[in-house]
């Protein structure tokens, strides 16, 4: 059992609707396995929330007067704070999803998410997990296409790389991962080393993308 499993995620909603703060605090209040910690109506406010109630997941919505989500992700990313980062946001265009991802978010959900898969992707996050619905991946293609995409054959992924990116776009940790195809933590991170080299990404939440966008996930 995780750390956070054991015990109430805490959270920071950052949005610049009071409603929206409203609804989503009512929410996680009402469900079991999560603590509300504070909320800010915009990036500014948010680092001074991170920095004083120390969250482990911040709920950060992207566009907001006095300071935006992107600024402030980035900045947290900067500091190297422990907090993980979930985008909820209205907007999944290119300009909002590829900043959002590149400065340090571990997710980007939109607000039409249904109840239950904000709940999982916030304790996906909490556990250091990527979290991107297909939708939100599918709008980052074009920043995370390479030459590669267009390669030689040795940049296809075996078999076994295909499995573990699959995993990898449930949100399943290197241990689950490991568990479920019967090999070692290591191995794990041996495959993903060459999965992140032949689709030309950065990390899991790029890789993801690129294998929605090639169709290697569907």
């Amino acid at each position: 059992m995780t750390e956070t499993a054991a015990r109430a995620i805490s959270l920071v909603v950052v949005d610049d609707h009071p409603v929206v703060r409203d609804g989503l605090r009512g929410m996680f209040a009402a469900a079991p396995g999560f603590d509300v910690l504070g909320e800010a109506s915009n990036g500014v406010d948010a680092l001074a929330a991170v920095e004083r109630l120390d969250p482990d997941v911040v709920l950060m919505d992207l566009r907001m007067p006095g300071g935006g989500g992107v600024a402030a992700i980035a900045e947290l990313t900067r500091r190297g704070a422990r907090s993980k980062v979930l985008v909820l946001t209205t907007y999944d265009t290119d300009s909002d999803t590829l900043p959002a991802i590149e400065a340090g978010a571990t997710g980007y959900l939109l607000k039409d998410a249904p109840r239950e898969e904000l709940f999982a992707a916030v304790r996906a996050a909490a556990d250091g997990r990527g979290v991107l619905s297909p939708a939100v991946a599918s709008r980052l293609m074009t920043r995370v296409r390479t030459p590669a995409a267009a390669g030689p054959a040795d940049t296809a992924l075996s078999a076994r790389e295909r499995e573990v990116l699959v995993l990898v776009a449930r949100g399943t940790t290197n241990r689950e991962i490991a568990a479920e195809l019967f090999i070692s933590e290591a191995t794990v991170k041996t495959h993903l080393t060459h999965v992140f080299a032949k689709l030309g990404a950065k990390d899991r939440a790029a890789a993801v993308a690129v294998g929605y966008d090639r169709g290697i996930l569907g």
